[in-house]
């Protein structure tokens, strides 16, 4: 049952880089059908928050020129609920301007904060999993984050340790002692074996009052920011106020500029079927397989011979493929790209080597 008292923002600003040829800077992952589901990301992110607060508390801060394309796949939500960004400053901005426009509203609020691109295999754990933080975070004065039961030694994600003895209600609510952002390979594999180490999955609970108080503390300046247009929030004043504001505010994430610093931080362990479907390596592992181990979307896709590749064809186009072992093949209106699967960090470089020959025209 969703919690009239509880808004959920979903943060939708980034360009999914490592997605080319698929996501592009005018038309992000977050907005497409990875999976081939027939939802995009944030249409599922949408989704899964239905269960948790009431449609009208849901709140997707985004660049401005993605506007349209969030009214097009969320057409239930009003203007007033999709908040932009005139520049990228990262995260720690998006949410002290979604955490003002909550609290103006509701100085009691309990928000939850998630990425628009991240995958949840299952729900109902997920849904458990954010109540059992909700309830913390209301009943203590805390940020918390949900931390994910690692698989693997991976270097792609940041790492939490915590506490064994935390001192909490729930098992399963610890401590935070410290933050590590992407280790290399054989400092993630001391993690993994510590025992005491969670990945970071990125999704934030807390209350209105509680994250206010740490903007307070630890971004003093953005904080004073923001809560100079307290009356401008809910207004048609409000964008030109942002827009004013946002180019002063430091370019810094949430987790360096506020939950590195603070010191009251809280992690539930959590196994909920996650994924930041970072690569498209990530990607292969929440695909079903056929008996050669490809993983394949698209309607019109031949393979021979081929085995352990993730194919994804966006267009109509016929893609035949004989003998090719563990690549990655995605196929757009105006590109291919043909990549070992262990080469994927390349595609970074590709897009690069391409935008210096092409400009803009492939990104």
């Amino acid at each position: 049952m969703s919690d009239p008292r509880t808004y959920c923002v979903i943060m939708a600003g980034g360009i999914g880089s490592r997605f080319w040829p698929m996501s592009r800077t005018a038309y992000p992952k977050q907005f497409l059908d990875f999976l081939g589901l027939g939802r995009t990301l944030i249409q599922q992110t949408y989704d899964r928050f239905l269960a948790l607060c009431p449609p009208e508390n849901i709140l997707v801060v985004t660049n401005a020129q993605y506007a349209p394309i969030v009214k097009q796949q969320l057409p239930g939500m009003k203007d007033a609920q999709i908040l932009l960004e005139p520049g990228r400053r990262n995260t720690a901005p998006c949410i002290a301007y979604a955490n003002h426009v909550i609290a103006k509203r509701d100085p009691e609020a309990r928000i939850i904060v998630a990425p628009s691109d991240h995958l949840v295999m299952k729900e109902a754990e997920f849904h458990e999993t954010v109540r059992l933080a909700l309830q913390q975070a209301t009943t203590h004065d805390c940020l918390v984050t949900l931390g994910i039961m690692p698989s693997r030694p991976d270097t792609g994600y940041g790492y939490i340790q915590f506490a064994e003895q935390a001192g909490t209600a729930h098992p399963r609510v610890k401590r935070v002692r410290t933050f590590t952002e992407k280790p290399d390979h054989d400092t993630a594999l001391r993690f993994i074996e510590s025992g005491d180490f969670l990945w970071n999955s990125g999704i934030f609970i807390w209350t209105a009052r509680s994250i206010r108080h740490a903007f307070q503390r630890h971004l003093p300046d953005m904080e004073q920011a923001f809560e100079a247009g307290r009356e401008a929030y809910g207004t048609p004043a409000e964008r030109d106020f942002i827009a004013r504001v946002y180019g002063d505010c430091a370019n810094i994430s949430i987790d360096y500029g506020v939950m590195e610093k603070a010191d009251n931080v809280f992690v539930v362990t959590s196994d909920f079927g996650w994924s930041d479907l970072g690569t498209w390596g990530s990607l292969y592992t929440h695909l079903p397989h056929d008996q050669a181990g490809n993983a394949v979307v698209g309607d019109q896709v031949k393979l021979y011979d081929c085995a352990r590749n993730v194919v994804h064809v966006h267009d109509d186009r016929l893609v035949v493929l004989q003998g090719l072992e563990d690549h990655i093949v995605v196929s757009t209106k105006d590109a291919l790209l043909v990549v070992r699967k262990h080469d994927e960090q390349k595609i970074k470089q590709f897009v690069n080597d391409a935008t210096a020959e092409w400009g803009d025209k492939y990104v």
